[in-house]
């Protein structure tokens, strides 16, 4: 069983997860959770089927439509969690078809500088991997796999897939201020991802200064010191709190689903933030 309620930082097969949405849906109900978010990297394809609701509502879990968005700012890793957003908004949809885009083109040119390092990975191969997903590392990775040139998909990301190794490629520059406002363009609500994991605590206080609504205080990888900061930071200015486990699939056992996230009393308390928040 979970150990929290509610789970607001899942993923699907919709960008880098294992799971579809509906085995997701599945999943939350055999852990007990009573709600959870889905918060693909830079798509909402996973919410897009109005029957993944009416099976969340069967099954008595509250279904929140989110995303997460990847960006860069400083040198750091920078994610914006949105919830509440509306999936049909045009705005959104035309800039998240510019960056799926963008990540295949990543993509291509990561596959290339495999190549040029003896390592051969075939794309289509890939596209089958990612399904009905956007093309990311991870689907590259698990295809090095399969061809026996990594085990794991964090020896992939540490021999030739992370920043800095080999076949590393930058990836398409969304700067954080743009992904606040597109999440506040489709009626959500801003919240900064996993800040502890950030290295440079100004850039989380710029951040904070760029319209963001709330941090992710409760994150499996957040020391025990790191989530009594957030929670006092959170307090301090008015902040909307929230958690989750960031769970991709079960290959990854610090992050499984529940393992982080709200209370039921918490989860209230972040309901009644986001309705009163501009």
């Amino acid at each position: 069983m979970a150990r929290f309620e509610y789970d607001l930082h899942v993923h699907t097969t919709a960008s880098d997860g294992v799971l579809t949405p509906p085995e997701i849906i599945s999943l939350a109900g055999l852990c007990g959770l009573r709600g959870i978010a889905i918060t693909d990297h830079d798509t909402v394809e996973g919410l897009l089927d109005p029957q993944l609701f009416r099976l969340a509502a069967e099954r008595n879990i509250q279904l929140i439509s989110g995303i997460e968005i990847n960006t860069d700012f400083e040198d750091e890793e920078v994610h914006i969690l949105g919830y509440f957003i509306n999936i049909e908004h045009t705005g959104l949809l035309n800039r998240l078809r510019e960056i799926e885009q963008a990540r295949l083109e990543r993509s291509a040119k990561i596959i290339d500088r495999l190549h040029n390092l003896s390592v051969d990975i075939d794309p289509v191969r890939v596209r089958q991997v990612a399904g009905s997903g956007t093309v990311g590392r991870p689907h590259i990775a698990q295809v090095m796999i399969e061809n026996g040139y990594a085990a794991t998909i964090k020896e992939a990301f540490e021999k030739y897939l992370g920043r800095g190794k080999p076949a590393y490629v930058p990836r398409y520059r969304l700067l954080p201020r743009e992904a606040i406002n597109l999440i506040k363009l489709a009626g959500g609500v801003p919240i900064l991802a996993h800040p502890g994991l950030i290295r440079n605590r100004l850039v989380i206080d710029k951040i904070m200064q760029m319209g963001i609504k709330g941090l992710e205080v409760f994150y499996p990888e957040h020391t025990g010191s790191q989530i009594s900061q957030l929670l006092n930071l959170a307090v301090q200015k008015q902040m909307i709190i929230t958690g989750g486990s960031d769970f991709h699939g079960t290959e990854n056992t610090r992050n499984q689903m529940g393992c982080a996230g709200l209370d039921a009393l918490s989860f209230q308390q972040f309901i009644q933030r986001i309705q009163n928040s501009d």
